[in-house]
This record gives C-alpha cells, structure tokens and sequence, in this order.
C-alpha cells in the first residue's frame, strides 16, 4: 500500500471511530474531506450519509446515498443505510424494499434480515417474515469469521475472503457444526478467482457431508455447469426435481440444465410450468426467451424478452437479449424506455452494462454514431473496471508459449497422444465467423456441431496447479509423459461425447484455444485445426460491441482489444512455423467472396467429400448458442463489412494498439 493510500486508510477509520463515539458533527466533516479528494470514495460515502442521518439532515443524507448508489450501485451496506434512513422518515414500504435489496447484495447483513423480518411480520406476510427471521438467526449462530468471509465476498475482497476461510478450516476440525459453511464459502471464493476445480471438489465434498442441505447442492450445480461439466450438473439438478417437483426453484433449474445438454422440449416445458407459477418473473421470461433463441424460434424469444421487460422495466438482461439478436431493431418507445432507465442512479450494476451495450445498438441502428459510440464505450468502461485483465499478462502468457512449446518438442513427443482423428478444432478469436465456418461444416452429413467446449480450456488451467497464484503451464508441457498425453486425449474426446449426436467428426469451436494448439497438438495429433481469421478492424471494433456472458475481458477497451489481436496473429505465426501444415487459416472475406471455394478448402484438410449441403448451411436445423445465431440461420451477407468505419473517429487507440495491422491512411 502506498503511503497515500496508507494516510487515507486512516483518515476513514477516525471518520469512522468519531460515528461510534457519537461525534457525528466532526465525523461528517471527516467524510466530506475525504469525498471532496475522491468522489467515488464509497466508503467515505457512506459514513457521510449515516453521519447526516444521525444529524437528522434527512435531505442531506438522501443527498449522500444518491451519490453512492450511483458510484456503487450494488454496494449492500449502502441499501441498509437506505432502509434505516427510510425508517427514520416514516416510510416504511420504501424501507422494505431496501432491506430486501441490501441482503440481495450482501447476504451477511443481518440488520437488513431483522429489520425484513419485522417489517414483513407487521404486514401480515407471515411466511416471508419467517424466512427472513431464519436467515438473520443463521447468521447470528455463524461465527464472526465466516460472517467477514461473506461480508467480504459481497464487498470484492476475494484475497482477505480466502485467507480468513483458509485459516478458519485449518483451525477448526471437520467435526465442527460450520466447517460445511466455510468449505461452500470457500468454493465461492474459488468460484470468483476461476479456481473452478478446487471449488467443484469443495462443494462435491460438502454435499457428501450434508446431504440434505439445498444450498450447497446448488452452489455445487453451479460450479458444475461453470466448469461447463452439463451432464453431472443436469443429473445433481434431477435430484433436486425428484425432492420437490412442484419448487419453482427446482424446476427452474433442471429446466436451464436441460437445455444444456439440449434437450430443448423438456426445458421449455419446465420454464412453461414454472410461468404458470410466476407468470410475470423478468428472470424465467428471459431464461425462456434465451431457450427460445437458441431452438431457432426468433418471434418466441422476442415475446419473452419483451414480456420479462413488462414485468421489470429495468430488466437489463432482457432488453440487450433483444440487441444481441443482431437482427432486431428497437422502436422509438422502446430507445426512449432505456434511456430512462439508463438515467436512475439506483439502476444495478449489471443492469447498467446490459442497457448500455443496448442503447450502443439501437443507436447504430439510427446511425447515430456518436451516441451509440458513447454507450457502448460506457459499457465497455464499466466492465473494464469490473475486470482484472492484464494486457501485459496477456502478452506475456503467450510469449511462454512461443517459448515453450518448440519444434524440438513437438519433434521429441512425436507419436505420443491418443490417435483418434474425430476433433476439428475451429479458433482464433470471437466475432471472426467461426460460428459461421461451424455452421457450414455442421451442415455436412459426417459432422456434428457441438459446442464453445471448454475441456482444453480447463485441462490447460488444471496443468498450471492447483494453488491460487502458480502457474506451472505450459512450462509442464516438457515434463509430461507419453501415458499422460494419450490419457488426456483419451479423456477429452470421452468427456466431449455427451454433445455429439453419432458422427465420425465433431467440432469444438472455443475460440481461446489458440492459445493452446501446442496442448491440443500433444494429446490429439490427428485432431484438424481451422483459424477463423477476420479483418483486424472489423474483428476488433465487432468484439468491442459485443458483452459476452462470461469471460473474453480483452474486448473492453480498445486499446486492449488491439493488442490482443496482435498477439493472437503472432502467436499463430509461431505455430505455422513449428507445425506447419497443422492449421489451415480460413478468412472471413474469402468465405463471402467464394463460399464453395472455402469450403471445398475446409472438408479437403478434414478428409471429407463435398456436399451440397455445406452452402446451405443456414437451413440446417440445430442448436446454435453463440451471438451469432441468428446471423448463420441467414444466407451470407457482407453486413458486418467495414462495420466499423462510421465509427473511426472514436478508434484511434484501437488503430494505435494494432500497429502494422490497423489499415493504412490513404
């Protein structure tokens, strides 16, 4: 810690002592110091707000907690603040409401439960009342250093949330009535780090410990379908069902792990049950229409997204799953709608990003550059600095690449992984058409279009070790044996079987396997390997638009953006040079220009005959879960071409960040 930070650090804890010694005067001074020299100081936010509503400058404590909610809108101690001061004004419906959100954000607050509690019971809704007096009396038997593990959890602390957890697991024997709770508290924090093997074994052991307990079991389907392990999580979701058909919950979510290992009929036949349960719930419309989406039935999933947004007007999910259709345009009612949403300080975290990238394509679509430029770099802004990218990481992760994995080791390992020629890796990076390339292959009768499988991904992640922080890969890639090469292929293509339907090839098109065509190399030789490659500015400026659901940091900001592709093309320079013949590069602008060409081209590298079929590939029917689905279910079209030009102005960091690559000045 720096030494300002160190000043600052105790500036804010005599602010605080002076609230506790009831010296709210000279405590709010102290506060106000501090916001005057950092305005997102958000915990000098808050001790400003309860030092005015001591005061009782009610106006003035409103006044601060705006300015919180809008620096942190997820912050839960701040919607506690909210309901105590809600109380203090006689306003007890809206203190309610506040409760509520502040244990939605922060679980460990147990004065927003009690207050739940007694507002609910006063109001004659006894059940929840009753729910909510469990959890505040849960809280109060947890020992103090698991309630600062979720307090810290909520609040983004994951360093001090783990190293609390650690040192209550070691000292405390398993025998301990809360060992169970530290181990599911611990796995969260595995969870949030992308640790999600440790924390799948943490949750898989709790639950053997505790049976019974519903929490854990869901904490424990999470992590599986994180791990994108579909099959185990879909089976651990059918026991839940099997406890209680009739649970919302339950149904809910063996109707999402349904989907997942596309058994589409029946997860839309749960969602509908659980909608004639709750009939206007924003996130099971949204659940529904994403099922919808992703069976093809466009229409569907347009009136499930818009009746969730009915049903929650800020709903931000639902009104950028109508954008990421690609295809939908926004009337002016529904831009005018977003952008009052857009406006309301209390508008949550997520829910601002969702809108945001929204608004950026309905403003597009108005070609009204400007303003769409401005929102999705508001977007992109807010998820950067929700991240922990590091472009020099980056840089460097893959620069160990280049170093490790030589062509004297793929020359010493020759004739070591398993030989099944059955994988056609297509990669390279997302929005570049790999969905498209999927989709033409897919449509031939001896493929079959699978998934972004992440089994590389977390074979690659599992070889850097199990502590947080080592990273043992691709270092370990020199030390492996022939045994554990063929095990790990092996492995890969018995745990990828469950999304294929009967052919002799199938693809896997996770785009981040680039990074690990050596390891893909090593443990399947026979695999084929296809880079979708795309203009560089159109790539870049196409992923900047795009919010992913998880992962693909790199794409908030411009200038990473740009660099990562840098990087991408220079690492899949290295590996044309120590494999080469091993990956045939497929260009976007060769694909528009002669379809049949290309895709003579691709089943030529596989080994298969030309069929008809491929060029008709936005016929073929099946399951399509990436954004582009909508897009390959439409003959091919330069629509995305030189998408990026209107908005050059904006996109000199980007230009500035590719180098040699941006397009030259004419």
């Amino acid at each position: 810690m720096t030494a300002e930070a160190t000043t600052r650090a105790a500036e804010l804890k005599q602010a605080q002592a002076a609230l506790q010694q009831g010296r709210f005067a000279e405590g709010l001074a102290m506060a106000r110091a501090l916001v005057q020299d950092d305005p997102g100081d958000g915990e000098a936010l808050y001790l400003a707000a309860v030092a005015a509503r001591y005061l009782k400058d009610y106006e003035a404590a409103e006044d601060w907690l705006s300015k919180l909610h809008r620096a942190m809108p997820e912050y839960g101690r701040a919607w506690q603040e909210a309901g105590h001061l809600a109380l203090a004004r006689g306003r007890e419906a809206e203190a309610l409401a506040a409760f509520v959100r502040a244990t939605r954000f922060n679980p460990a607050l147990e004065a927003s439960w009690r207050e739940q509690a007694r507002l609910l019971a006063a109001a004659g809704r006894a059940a929840e009342a009753a729910m909510a007096r469990r959890q505040q009396e849960r809280l109060a038997r947890l020992p103090r250093e698991l309630v600062a593990v979720t307090n810290h959890l909520a609040e983004g602390r994951l360093l001090r949330a783990e190293e609390i957890c650690r040192h209550y697991l070691r000292t405390h024997p398993r025998k301990d009535a809360n060992h169970i709770e530290g181990m599911r508290l611990l796995a969260k924090v595995g969870i949030e780090f992308g640790v999600l093997e440790e924390a799948e074994f943490l949750l898989e052991s709790a639950v053997a410990f505790a049976p019974d307990d519903v929490q854990l079991r869901l904490d424990y389907i999470d992590a599986l379908r994180r791990r994108q392990n579909f099959a185990k999580a879909h089976e651990e979701a059918e026991k839940l069902y099997a406890r209680d058909p009739a649970s919302p919950v339950f149904r809910s979510r063996l109707a999402i792990e349904s989907m997942a290992v596309g058994d589409y009929e029946r997860g839309l036949e749960l969602f509908d049950a659980v909608l004639q349960q709750h009939p206007r719930d924003p996130a099971n419309l949204t659940s529904k229409g994403h099922a919808l989406k992703t069976t093809g039935a466009r229409e569907a999933a347009i009136a499930a997204y818009r009746a969730a947004i009915a049903a929650k007007p800020d709903h931000g999910d639902a009104w950028y799953a109508l954008a990421n259709l690609k295809t939908y345009r926004f009337g002016e009612d529904e831009l005018a709608a977003m952008k009052e949403q857009a406006a309301r300080p209390d508008l949550s975290f997520m829910d601002r990003v969702h809108i945001a990238f929204a608004l950026g394509k309905a403003h597009e679509d108005r070609e009204e550059y400007a303003a769409s430029f401005a929102a999705y770099d508001e977007g992109n802004a807010l998820k950067r600095a929700q991240t922990r990218y590091s472009a020099d990481a980056m840089s460097a992760e893959l620069a160990r690449q280049k170093a490790v994995c030589t062509r004297d080791l793929f020359e010493a390992r020759a004739g070591s992984g398993h030989d099944a020629p059955d994988p056609i890796f297509i990669l390279g990076l997302p929005r570049a058409g790999s969905t498209l390339l999927e989709q033409i292959l897919a449509s031939h009768s001896q493929i079959d279009g699978t998934l972004e499988l992440p089994d590389i991904l977390a074979l690659a992640h599992r070889l850097r070790g199990r502590r947080v922080g080592e990273n043992r890969y691709p270092d370990v890639l020199r030390e492996l044996t022939a045994d554990q090469l063929a095990k790990f292929g092996r492995d890969f293509i018995e745990n990828t079987r469950i999304h294929r339907a009967g052919a002799p090839f199938f693809i896997d098109k996770m785009p981040n396997n680039f990074r690990h065509i050596g390891l893909i190399h090593l443990i399947l030789p026979n695999a084929k390997i296809i880079d979708a490659r795309r203009d560089p500015m159109d790539c870049c400026f196409s992923g900047f638009k795009q919010l992913f659901a998880e992962g693909q940091e790199f794409t908030y900001g411009l200038r990473e953006m740009g660099r990562y592709y840098a990087d991408y093309v220079a690492l899949m320079d290295h590996w044309d040079e120590v494999l080469p013949g091993k990956v045939l590069r497929v260009r976007h602008e060769d694909v528009l220009d002669d379809l049949e060409g290309q895709t003579r081209r691709m089943l030529d590298h596989v080994g298969l005959p030309f069929e008809e079929a491929c060029l008709d590939f936005h016929r073929t029917s099946r399951a399509v879960r990436t954004a582009s689905s909508e897009q390959v279910r439409q003959p091919l079209n330069r629509k995305g071409q030189g998408a990026w030009k209107p908005f050059e102005p904006w996109l000199g960091e980007l230009k500035e960040a590719l180098g040699d690559l941006a397009p030259r000045e004419i």
